[in-house]
């Protein structure tokens, strides 16, 4: 039976309904990667002239870049590695403190019910976030659906099947979840974002038939990288055998 639908959902969240958020991120190491920024405002600059209506961004100074440059909706993330975490996405608070700091309209951050190097679980984490920021929008990266189930619970405004296939018990999972995005549509009432693992069109086609409100595309789109890599791949001599 499907969950009545959050009725007291923000006009902010209302308006990514079956529109794309495109992620427009680049992390040290990678081709499109700077330290001071100036390139994932051109790719959100892109994204935007496409039709996006959000961007995803990674890090302080490409969020700043992207708030000043476009009067559009950023989900803020920063990835950062701790000892004895297993969660990177906005991890901490302080992590959280900046995000609102530099503007982010949803603050996105790993909502699995995986270890926490200092002690306190998700439910903790978020209550803390909620008692200091109590207006800010809060994004779940979930990878099932009893991360799912507990980020409703929780109060998240919208919840992301962004780490499906990217934990340990969900490494299996190489294609997009379309049952675990079915499932979160139907038992949460939360509007749920299709993340991960959409490569193609037809992907997120198939994705919006399981009733999801809006779907975030990164590496298909803005990892130029990735992309030319899948095509490099193709070669005379496999296509002959």
């Amino acid at each position: 039976m499907k969950k009545e639908t959050d009725s007291n959902m923000h006009p902010l969240i209302e308006t990514l309904k079956g529109k794309l958020v495109i992620s427009c991120q680049a992390l040290p190491g990678e081709p499109l990667y700077k330290e001071e920024g100036g390139v994932m405002v051109l790719m959100a600059k892109a994204a935007i002239e496409a039709g996006a209506v959000a961007i995803r961004a990674q890090g302080l100074t490409d969020i700043k870049q992207i708030k000043e440059a476009f009067d559009i909706p950023v989900i803020g993330i920063i990835k950062k590695n701790y000892d004895g975490y297993d969660s990177y996405i906005t991890a901490t608070m302080a992590e959280v403190d900046a995000l609102v700091e530099a503007g982010s309209d949803i603050i996105a951050l790993d909502a699995t019910m995986r270890k926490r190097g200092d002690g306190t679980t998700i439910n903790d984490f978020v209550k803390t976030i909620k008692n200091k920021y109590p207006q800010q929008l809060l994004m779940a990266d979930i990878a099932t659906l009893e991360d799912g189930l507990n980020a409703a619970e929780l109060g998240f405004d919208l919840i992301g099947t962004t780490m499906n296939g990217y934990t340990e018990e969900t490494a299996n999972q190489t294609e997009p979840n379309y049952d675990l995005m079915r499932a979160l549509v139907e038992q949460t009432g939360k509007p749920i974002v299709a993340e991960g693992k959409l490569a193609y069109p037809q992907d997120l086609a198939k994705a919006y038939e399981t009733g999801i409100h809006t779907a975030v595309i990164g590496g298909a789109i803005t990892r130029p990288l990735d992309i030319a890599r899948r095509f490099i791949a193709v070669t005379p001599d496999q296509i002959n055998k």
